[in-house]
């Protein structure tokens, strides 16, 4: 058997086993469901797409992981305690020193106003991981750059330095020009930290940090901001006083090219939004199938489309982060740009 062979067969065995922990898990929650009535197949898809005060991996004492509440209001102040407070032995939903948790959002329970929640959820919690981990892996490949200056790459830094490499002359330069340089540490920041998140996103109990909106309308609102503080005079003089147009078409082109500027980052923002969420929602979609036939065959199949697609993601994390920096890149380029009009 050949080494590749071998590597490839190691890699099936590892997303096999990733397949059967997560069938694991989904199997706790069929039958914690089942105990009250049919595996709901929407509920469990749900609670693991969305945001959470709790990360449940597995029934059990200590299978969930209870996370710190920090709530204010002009009523009650500052209050910060653990979201364990918030249910009782039998998991059930209570109220807490005068908060009350309804669909993973807190209000105050004599009066039902919303308080301020600044908690650490779940998609925080894995934003956190998400960043400790690229300071991690990119301060382990800086030292070894700095140890073996001049030297051929090796570890970390061997991995990562072709990937660098390959955004910077391939997407940042071709599109941004000659001071491309200016935006590539952000540029940079921005494919890794999607990258990372979106392949986080793809183990069992991790949370959906890439696909929550909130992540990618920040991410988007970033590009928006660099984009249009940097956009140089042909930029701006191109929107509202496009030139060689006659003055009746200008009155119809400047409104589009403000929504223009509006529509640029909430096409980054739903883009990588929906093309996460979707694969989530299709694999566990997948998974449900065995709980909701209860048949082996099914699972056996299931479990095989579910083998499949995971390996089709693994593609997908990468492509979503290529073209999220792709088309940022494009923007700055488009806003610092010398125009000339002939």
């Amino acid at each position: 058997m050949s080494v590749l062979t071998r590597k490839f067969s190691l890699f099936l065995l590892v997303v096999a086993l990733v397949v059967s922990v997560v069938f694991s898990s989904f199997g706790t929650a069929s039958g914690s469901a089942e105990e009250g009535g049919a595996f709901n197949a929407s509920e469990v898809i749900i609670h693991h797409v969305l945001d959470d005060h709790t990360w449940h991996f597995w029934d059990g004492h200590y299978g969930t992981l209870y996370l710190p509440v920090i709530v204010y209001s002009s009523e009650r102040g500052l209050d910060i305690f653990s979201s364990k407070n918030f249910y009782d032995e039998h998991h059930n939903v209570v109220e807490y020193i005068g908060y009350k948790l309804d669909h993973s959002h807190i209000y105050l329970a004599d009066s039902g106003k919303a308080v301020l929640d600044i908690s650490i959820t779940k998609n925080v919690a894995m934003l956190l991981i998400n960043a400790t981990l690229l300071m991690v892996v990119f301060l382990s490949a800086a030292k070894s750059a700095k140890k073996n200056s001049g030297k051929a790459p090796s570890g970390v830094q061997s991995f990562l330095e072709p990937i660098i490499v390959f955004v910077r002359d391939e997407v940042v330069k071709p599109n941004i020009g000659h001071q491309y340089e200016k935006y590539l540490p952000y540029l940079l920041t921005l494919f890794f930290f999607i990258l990372f998140g979106n392949l986080l996103g793809l183990l069992p109990g991790a949370g959906n940090l890439t696909g929550n909106i909130a992540v990618t309308m920040t991410l988007a609102v970033f590009t928006f901001i660099l984009t249009n503080v940097n956009g140089n005079k042909a930029y701006w003089s191109h929107i509202f006083w496009t030139p060689g147009v006659p003055l009746p078409l200008r009155l119809v082109i400047l409104p589009v090219e403000l929504v223009g500027i509006i529509t640029k980052p909430v096409s980054l923002t739903i883009r990588l939004f929906v093309a996460i969420t979707a694969g989530h929602i299709v694999l566990l979609s997948l998974i449900s199938l065995a709980f909701i036939f209860q048949s082996i065959a099914v699972g056996l199949v299931s479990s095989l489309i579910v083998l499949f697609i995971n390996l089709i993601e693994l593609l997908v994390a990468g492509i979503q982060a290529y073209v999220f920096t792709l088309f940022t890149s494009l923007y700055i380029g488009m806003a610092t740009a010398d125009h000339e009009h002939h």
